[in-house]
């Protein structure tokens, strides 16, 4: 008997469970289940934690409130976002130094086709439609919240941004090419 459970202990050794058990109070996290950067198959897939507490649009997938379409179109628009954004830019000491003058460095060709992807989505969600967009995937913002900016703080509106939100995203999925226009108009 005692040699028989030596081994059953001996062939569990072979499994490793990496995954971490040490998770702050306030951590929001799924798994979620990506390609395994180690392996040497293209196709093997590892398990993986990721955190949605401040992130909508995880949120909204984790939770199958929206489809792959809708959020692979809003990560390509934040990804646009994050590439053609051009705010305050830190001193670089290395340049020299003339009269105070900071020129800035010329756009990219990655960042113009950023801004005119951009352009595009604003001309086809419209005002609104953008504003909303640009609230949840860049500011983070949740309805409730999008709802006080705007000064209307029921729950029928909280609704209503919420059903414009996911529109928009089925408008960035056609955008961005991950959905057509049939897919887009069974939901």
């Amino acid at each position: 008997m005692a040699r028989a459970r030596r081994n059953m202990s001996y062939r569990l050794t072979g499994l490793h469970d990496r995954r971490s058990r040490d998770l702050s109070f306030n951590a929001e996290v799924v798994e979620v289940e990506i390609d395994n950067p180690l392996a040497l198959d293209r196709d093997e897939k590892i398990v993986a934690m990721r955190s949605i507490r401040n992130d909508p649009l995880g949120r909204l997938h984790s939770h199958h409130q929206i489809d792959e379409a809708q959020y692979r179109g809003g990560r390509a628009y934040q990804n646009d976002w994050e590439r053609a954004e051009r705010g305050p830019q830190a001193m670089d000491p290395t340049r020299e130094y003339v009269d105070g003058a900071a020129f800035r460095e010329p756009m990219t060709d990655s960042q113009r086709q950023a801004v005119l992807r951009l352009n595009r989505v604003e001309h086809e969600l419209g005002t609104d439609g953008a504003a909303l967009v640009h609230d949840v995937l860049v500011h983070g913002l949740t309805m409730d919240q999008i709802g006080q900016r705007r000064a209307v703080r029921t729950q029928r509106w909280n609704d209503y941004f919420a059903r414009r939100f996911r529109e928009c995203l089925d408008r960035l999925a056609l955008v961005y090419g991950f959905a057509t226009d049939t897919t887009a108009r069974r939901r």
